[in-house]
């Protein structure tokens, strides 16, 4: 028996989306097809960063941006995010309120590590993407869900979130388009989460890394509504939209009065400083890339449309699954299936039966219980396959 013992909180993360990886790749050892609808990664499928991205990475290569930049990200790199968020999202930033993270995941830690303490409460949304529970369990914060509407698109309940909050909440994290369900929120509903923000004198966290991810439906930043009492924390990057995961490059950003976000901006500036800084040559090349970018855009985004419509069909014909709303967003579809077994169970005994990774539903939440997450990235030939073992599946236990 080992004599090293591992910290308690260590133990207190759980990771879904990753959680049964050994288990796929076990199968795939023994000669098995494994269709891997569990993780939000592009480039697994037939997507490609933009070609100028590479191309600018090839040169910075070329021109030796070998060495660490400062903990904050490169100027250059936070100019041209302030230009992407202006002429994409309508929102105006100072560079210097612009902070470069090796991802959003990184952006996540950040965050709770500067602003939560023992005790505090961060509130966030019921499903809810990993990072947001696992770190506040990390840092012995307290996690409080606030419901969304299933039937209504996955729209958070104001009233609750209202009667969530205490003199412990630090913040509100909103996550916008979302994941898991793919819900995209409408003007009024950020509007009126803003409002409930500034009233109590709370930040509101807006991850927003899906942002040009939308089907047939607007997408607004938070920070474009806020007011001169808005406090608002943005999270974004480059893996998503700019196909782009394996980069780890994210950033966050800060809007508000000056007074209230020098101390927050010095306090994960702090944090950023003990991992040194994000890769530079990366840092170099999206800074450049960014300024000629953004046609592919249109491509992706009707590429994963067809998918998802596909998608949403398939799911709808299978007995025992339902969908109220199909996702107007992201590339995650988040179905109710009426199960025979809990929804982890589910989601390991189809990937031992069926070979078809998704991810259960309860790692996201209460809410999440008896749903499962699936990714709409892989062409529609490669998830007629899935959905056809999906089926085979289903019609088994049930009989």
């Amino acid at each position: 028996m080992s004599k090293i013992k591992t910290s308690e909180r260590i133990e207190r993360l759980d990771y879904p989306i990753r959680k049964y990886n050994a288990l796929a790749r076990s199968l795939e050892e023994k000669g098995e097809k494994v269709i891997y609808l569990n993780i939000g990664d592009p480039l697994k499928y037939d997507f490609q960063p933009p070609r100028e991205l590479i191309e600018e990475a090839c040169r910075a290569l070329q021109e030796g941006h070998h060495y660490y930049s400062s903990s904050e990200g490169l100027k250059e790199l936070r100019e041209a995010i302030a230009y992407k968020e202006k002429t994409w999202n309508k929102v105006d930033i100072d560079p210097k309120n612009i902070l470069v993270t090796n991802g959003v995941s990184e952006g996540i830690n950040t965050l709770y590590a500067a602003l939560l303490n023992e005790g505090d409460e961060v509130l966030i949304p019921d499903p809810s993407y990993p990072l947001y529970i696992n770190f506040a369990d990390f840092y012995d914060a307290r996690k409080v869900f606030y419901r969304t509407i299933e039937e209504e698109g996955w729209i958070p309940d104001i009233d609750d979130m209202r009667k969530k909050i205490t003199e412990k909440t630090r913040f509100i994290v909103v996550n916008n388009p979302h994941n898991p369900t793919g819900a995209v929120y409408p003007k009024k509903v950020l509007q009126d989460i803003l409002d409930l923000a500034a009233e109590y004198k709370l930040p509101v966290v807006s991850d927003e890394i899906y942002d040009a991810m939308v089907f047939n439906t607007e997408f607004h930043s938070v920070a474009s509504l806020a007011k001169s009492d808005n406090i608002v924390i943005g999270m974004n990057g480059f893996s998503k939209t700019y196909l782009a995961t394996g980069w780890r490059l994210g950033y966050i950003y800060l809007k508000g009065p000056e007074e209230e976000i020098s101390n927050m901006r010095t306090a994960f500036l702090g944090f950023l400083m003990t991992r040194l800084s994000a890769v530079t040559p990366l840092q170099v090349a999206v800074a450049r890339a960014v300024y000629k970018t953004g046609s592919h855009l249109k491509e992706l985004v009707s590429k994963l449309d067809e998918r998802r419509r596909y998608s949403a069909k398939r799911l709808r014909e299978i007995p025992g699954f339902s969908l109220p709303v199909e996702p107007k967003g992201a590339f995650y579809v988040f179905p109710r299936v009426d199960l025979k077994m809990n929804d982890e169970e589910f989601a390991r005994q189809l990937l031992l039966d069926e070979k078809v990774f998704v991810v259960y539903g309860s790692g996201f939440g209460p809410l999440g219980t008896n749903h499962v997450r699936l990714v709409f990235l892989p062409p529609v030939d490669v998830l007629e396959e899935a959905f056809t073992r999906i089926e085979r599946f289903m019609r088994k236990i049930s009989s």
